[in-house]
Parts: C-alpha cells; structure tokens; sequence
C-alpha cells in the first residue's frame, strides 16, 4: 500500500507519546479516489480516526491494524479474538495493547455471529444495567452512554459502524457483513438508539471502517444469497457495494448525508495493513473501538 502526502501536523505530550498524521489514501483499486483519513501512534502502535469524529473532545475511537502485536502467523500480528485458534496468551497482550493506546480503559467485547441482535448499557443515575435481548454479549452492535466504556468490534473484511450523538451523549458500533447489510442491522441500531437513548437521528455522526469493498465482494452465488432489493448495488458482473448499501441505510434510517463518512478503503487489496477473511482465509481480527471519556 502507498500513501501519499504523508504530514505530521502535531505532538501530543502525554505517558505515553501521542503523534497524529493525516494521509491521503492512494487510489490503487480503491473506488472512490482519494480518502482522508488521520494516523496517530501511541507506543509504536498505528491506529486510525474518522476526521468527523476526531474533532468531539469527549470521545476516543480507533481503527487498529494487524500491525503492533505479539501473534504468529496467520493471525500476525495484533489478532484481538480468541475464537480463530490464535494463542491465548497472545490475544490477550494484544487486546492490552489496544487499551494503552486508549488510555487504558475497559474494552468491551460481544461474541459475534453475523446477526442482529443489539446489545444495551444504559446509564442509571447511580449505576447501569446491562439490558439484552438474548445470551449475554453475543450480539451485533453496542449502544451506550456510560463513559469509559470503549466498544469493540473485531473485523477482517466486514463493516465496523461507528455512530455517535453528541447532542445525548451516546455512542454505538456495528459489526455489519454482507448479513448484516441485507437484515439491516444498522437501522435496528439507530432505532434502539432513537427509543432507549432519545437520539435524535439527524444529529448522529457515522463512520464506515475500513471494509471489503466493491473491487473485491464477488457473489457468485448472489441470486440465491442476495435479496432483489440489493441488486442495484451489484455492478456488471458479480461484485457489490455494501459501502454504498450501508450509506443508504443510514440515510434511510435519518442520518443526514453530511454526516457520514465513509472510508472506502478495501481490506483485501489492504492486506499488508488489515486481515482479510477473503484474502487469506484463515487469519486475524482486527479491533475497531469507539467509547465516550
């Protein structure tokens, strides 16, 4: 991967340096053109920002890369699941690693399984209760609004959603593959969002993650795996934009277009940056995390 119009635009004195850079991703099979996005590196390890979530003071968010962490292969090497085979112990300096660069706070994670099922920690005045809707943490997205609670979602190829309402203080992120695009589950969550949270949708701000983009999500299969209703995002041949299914969804859902943004970055012709389950089979997760401080 080449990048291009590489910028150190400032330092951060904290324990641990902080060092932020914006890149202006390279086109090299990525659909869009050019894509904006900022580099910060804490502890030798890179991490991502959405630029229209960097600017809220009172958030912290991070998309990792496979990079920085103690895995062998194949799940070289910031792998943060344990359910893919990879060493325990690994897994667990590496899920360490990301909270470091996080200021240390407590990552919460869900077993996901390419549902829709949404996953709820709302703040009472004293304390919080955990409210789902099935067994505890097997879910599809986190919503909160209790701070230092930093939501992760752990990808190699799907979609990690991050909304945020800044107006009621609450946060969600979506784990959305090609399964979760076609049963909606953003909406699902923008909706509990709406009647649990008292968000109001065109206050949200989305980001995409980097995901497996149009280049790259060949459905041979599509007529018996894809409902009608998405074949309008399919191009002349076999491959869909699930980028531009998930946009519209949130417009859908009463995001406004000004307000999302979307990476657009392959993770399969990205491998050297990101695992990719189409790419290399078996491989890692990498951790995509939003939480409010």
């Amino acid at each position: 991967m080449n990048f291009y119009n590489r910028r150190r635009i400032n330092n951060h004195v904290n324990p641990a340096p902080l060092k932020t850079f914006i890149f202006n991703w390279g086109k090299s099979c990525l659909i869009c053109g050019y894509c904006n996005l900022i580099i910060k590196e804490r502890n030798g390890v890179s991490f991502y920002q959405f630029p229209n979530l960097v600017k809220f003071t009172n958030i912290r968010h991070g998309i990792f890369t496979r990079k920085g962490g103690f895995s062998k292969n194949p799940y070289q090497s910031l792998n943060v699941s344990y359910d893919l085979g990879d060493d325990e112990t690994n897994v667990k300096q590496n899920r360490n690693i990301v909270s470091q660069c996080l200021d240390e706070k407590e990552l919460v994670f869900a077993k996901q399984v390419h549902g829709t099922n949404i996953i709820k920690f709302i703040e009472n005045k004293k304390d919080y209760i955990q409210e789902i809707s099935d067994t505890p943490l097997v879910g599809d997205a986190m919503i909160t609004n209790i701070p230092g609670k930093n939501l992760v979602v752990q990808i190699a190829d799907c979609q990690s959603i991050f909304m945020y309402d800044p107006v009621v203080g609450v946060i969600a992120n979506v784990h959305s593959g090609w399964r979760g695009s076609i049963n909606n589950i953003t909406s699902h969550a923008i909706l509990m969002m709406e009647k649990n949270f008292g968000c109001n949708p065109p206050d949200i701000v989305a980001s995409i993650s980097p995901s497996l983009g149009p280049c790259c999500s060949e459905f041979i299969n599509f007529k018996k795996e894809i409902p009608k209703k998405f074949w309008e995002y399919r191009d002349g041949s076999n491959h869909f934009d699930f980028w531009s299914a998930t946009r519209d969804q949130l417009n859908d859902a009463g995001v406004l277009s000004e307000n999302i943004y979307l990476s657009r970055i392959c993770t399969k012709c990205s491998k050297d940056l990101f695992f990719s389950y189409r790419g290399e089979g078996v491989t890692g997760r990498f951790a995509a995390v939003i939480g409010l401080k």
